[in-house]
């Protein structure tokens, strides 16, 4: 089998090949959880963009199992935390150890540590651990006792959530909400993949052994650096690049929310437009796919007044009512 970091010519990271292995990564993923396309697309996306995910859904959804499948389809370092209230912050970034034999402190390090962190149900725990990740995500470094000690590189978190509506939640901060690039939302299956999901249990498939499942490696580090490349060539006119930020500062002035979405929400945009323009196979952005992506990258940095909640308008809906009404570029 041809390793799918290097191309027919024997070239490492190849472009051409590089979206090949993405599009085989999402094949892979597909081995395992069914019918949730847009959030695989999302989490390649993330890593394009070397950007956080937050997977939300009602339990139940595969949350947890499409980042551990992405995790398996990935020849990256991967590790797992279990959010609950009780998790400390140094339980997650690391902790000085002190070693009786040497009479020193030692730095432990936490599952922070790693290519792809799964942080699942990060809204289990309370602010305080919540926050331990707020340096991780921004500045992919971890700073013990004065001093910073940078993360591996590549470095994702995929944050799993179940609805704030939910018992025994904690609502993520502003500021923490702000550092994931994309919140993908999980709905409940159609009921033909609802009957995809039982046929393949009724056959024997296990969740908990994804290798059993013919989940494989595709792709690896040489692989996502040879399309983040490719990614930052894509051409962004002027107009697209004024598009995007009538759009953000439209937010800004919707009756139905107290917070839009600042520059570096415009900033995001812009990124996650650009990598699924190449992941299409154009090397331009054109509107629709700042269309494409405006909901899953805008929707956690807004912020709804309460009357307006009340209503059921949604951070959804108010920002369908702005593409709806900023006009396109031609």
């Amino acid at each position: 089998m041809m390793d799918p970091t290097t191309d027919n010519a024997g070239q490492p990271g190849d472009p051409g090949n590089a979206r090949a292995a993405l599009e085989a990564l999402r094949a892979e993923i597909a081995k395992a959880v069914v019918g949730q396309d847009p959030a695989v697309t999302g989490l390649v996306v993330a890593l394009l963009c070397r950007g956080h995910v937050l997977l939300e859904g009602v339990p139940g959804v595969a949350k947890t199992l499409l980042v551990r499948a992405l995790a398996s389809a990935l020849e990256l370092d991967t590790k797992r935390v279990q959010f609950t209230p009780d998790l400390m912050p140094s339980d997650v970034t690391g902790s000085l150890i002190y070693d009786t034999r040497t009479a020193e402190f030692s730095f432990q390090p936490g599952p922070v540590f790693t290519n792809l962190l799964l942080a699942d149900e990060i809204n289990r725990t309370p602010p305080k651990t919540q926050s331990s990740l707020l340096e991780a995500m921004e500045e992919r470094q971890v700073t013990v006792d004065g001093t910073p000690r940078p993360l591996p590189e590549p470095f994702l978190v995929a944050a799993t959530q179940n609805p704030v509506e939910y018992e025994g939640t904690y609502p993520l901060p502003e500021a923490q909400l702000d550092r994931f690039l994309l919140k993908l939302t999980i709905p409940l299956p159609s009921r033909q993949d609802e009957i995809h999901v039982l046929t393949r249990h009724a056959e024997g498939f296990n969740p908990r052994d994804l290798r059993a499942a013919g989940v494989r490696p595709v792709a690896g580090p040489a692989v996502l650096e040879a399309a983040r490349a490719a990614v930052a060539k894509t051409t962004v006119s002027p107009e697209i690049t004024a598009y995007v930020v009538d759009i953000c500062r439209a937010t800004r002035e919707s009756p139905s929310l107290t917070l839009g979405v600042s520059p570096r929400g415009a900033t995001a945009l812009l990124a996650t437009s650009r990598a699924w323009a190449w992941l299409t196979g154009r090397d331009y952005v054109i509107p629709d796919d700042v269309k494409a992506l405006a909901l899953p990258t805008l929707r956690h940095r807004v912020q709804l007044r309460p009357e307006a909640e009340m209503e059921g308008v949604t951070a959804d809906s108010v920002i369908n009512a702005v593409l709806a009404h900023v006009p396109v570029p031609r």
